[in-house]
């Protein structure tokens, strides 16, 4: 990832690690060293990732003696909550349109039954 641009939330969880991250987060305020265990990289990886959705906004940090402690931002999860329902009611609207399309196309039953011989 190119550390020189701007890093949007959706950018800052393309990564597995970073996704892991924001799963503790989402249980209680964390500080690096708790966060680095069961992770497979370290500690400075995780300030690393940190850093990376800290500059997206979607944790913030606090001073505890000297640690810094972490959590989620949340309103900026809200932010992305947001932007997914908006693209799922897109894809569902979008469902709607072709079903309905498609039953206008449909022949009618009687249409659609065999012609009898005799």
């Amino acid at each position: 990832m190119d550390t020189h641009r701007a890093v949007d939330g959706w950018d800052a969880l393309a990564d597995g690690t970073r996704r892991a991250i924001v799963a503790r987060l989402a249980d209680r305020e964390l500080a690096v060293g708790e966060l680095a265990v069961g992770l497979p990289v370290t500690r400075s990886a995780v300030s690393q990732h940190l850093k990376v959705l800290k500059d997206a906004g979607l944790v913030s940090e606090r001073a505890a003696g000297t640690r810094r402690i972490y959590r989620l931002n949340p309103s900026a999860v809200a932010a992305l909550r947001d932007q997914l329902d908006t693209y799922w009611q897109r894809a569902l609207a979008g469902y709607a349109d072709v079903t309905a399309q498609a039953r206008l196309t449909e022949p009618s039953p009687a249409e659609s039954q065999p012609e009898e011989n005799s």
